[in-house]
């Protein structure tokens, strides 16, 4: 990975805040009136770093509310002038960033559908390249950590240095609480790989719904978030565009207060003891954790090679079936979650086959 040699600080963006960076403005600019009602009452909760608008809104349908256009630059712009707060727009073209440019908008973000697409990446990167402005990076709309890394490429080899990522959820067909699945793991590990990069939440896209933004906005803070992108209008229940997840300038400061910020690292020798102490209880039971798995794959390759004697297929989806039921119910009596089940079982399952197939074919898959 070169990408960190390119990205020079977290730093960079120190200009803008202390932790928590806090974006917030409505979905959509619907009117001039509007998205100034909205940025005063944002200015005065104290709690905003960055005003954000959408001008032109990529829509899953035609003949949907697509934003109002390059019109709504000069509002934003008014906004700037008036409150002091930078300004953030999506751009999903080159039209969009020279529009954005040509008005003094101070940070883009480019959103999940874009992220997801190499060609508009490649062009957007070639039309901001040089120039003095910050970029944030959605999650791309399916969970591909790749793809992800992939824009944050382009953007850096453009030679921009202010790159963002915000995590916003993953498009899913599951019946879920969540508009978009959070996947935390996702965004975690690459928090790991590219740590000089700013992670920000997006607990409007994730929840999509406005009830659910204090959760999630707290569980960002205690996974360590460098900020929150929140949608707020001045009148949420006449937004043109997500009306249900996005909440007033009042009830975001209030959201704010409630946050409970937690130290990133311990400060004193007695935590650090204490916490080194619970690690080696953990590294312990991991080593065992291994022991265990690498003795049930010695099971599963004798099942393996008993299979091949007597031809008899590798998969058995009754037996399989009948693992993850138990498995689920057991865990669930455990405290454990009926997803974590599900996912380590799937990966011990499709391992066993992995084995299983290396005997009936000489070979691995």
């Amino acid at each position: 990975m070169t990408i960190q040699a390119d990205i020079k600080s977290l730093s960079q963006w120190e200009e803008y805040h202390n932790r928590p960076l806090v974006i917030a403005g409505p979905c959509s600019a619907e009117s001039e009136k509007q998205v100034m009602e909205t940025a005063i009452g944002l200015k005065e909760t104290g709690k905003v770093d960055i005003y954000r608008a959408g001008i032109w809104k990529p829509r899953t349908r035609p003949n949907s509310f697509e934003g109002v256009g390059s019109k709504g630059l000069p509002w934003l712009k008014k906004v700037k002038q008036e409150t002091g707060l930078p300004i953030t727009i999506e751009v999903a073209n080159t039209k969009h960033v020279y529009e954005a440019l040509k008005f003094g908008v101070d940070i883009l973000w480019i959103g999940a559908r874009t992220t997801a697409n190499p060609f508009a990446m490649q062009e957007i990167a070639h039309a901001i390249k040089g120039a003095d402005i910050g970029v944030l990076i959605k999650n791309p709309v399916n969970p591909d950590l790749e793809l992800w890394v992939g824009a944050i490429e382009r953007i850096a080899n453009a030679g921009i240095s202010k790159i963002g990522l915000v995590h916003r959820g993953f498009s899913t067909y599951e019946k879920s609480l969540y508009r978009n699945l959070p996947m935390w793991q996702i965004p975690i590990e690459m928090k790991s790989r590219l740590p000089e990069i700013p992670m920000i939440n997006d607990p409007s896209h994730i929840g999509g719904a406005a009830e659910l933004l204090q959760d999630i906005s707290q569980r960002a803070m205690d996974l360590n978030y460098d900020g929150l992108m929140i949608e707020s209008h001045c009148n949420p229940k006449e937004a043109w565009s997500d009306a249900k997840q996005q909440i007033t300038p009042k009830e975001l400061g209030e959201l704010l207060s409630n946050l409970i910020l937690r130290d990133p690292i311990p400060h004193d020798k007695a935590q650090m003891n204490t916490l080194e102490e619970l690690r080696q209880k953990i590294d312990w039971l991991d080593d065992q954790l291994l022991d265990i798995i690498e003795s049930r794959m010695q099971i599963v390759k004798s099942i393996g090679e008993y299979k091949k004697k007597n031809n008899i297929s590798v998969l058995q989806n009754s037996r399989w079936e009948d693992i993850i039921y138990k498995s689920i119910e057991k865990g669930a009596k455990k405290g454990l979650s009926r997803q974590f089940i599900n996912d380590a079982f799937k990966a011990i399952h499709q391992e066993s086959i992995n084995h299983q197939m290396e005997i009936m074919n000489g070979k691995k898959e």
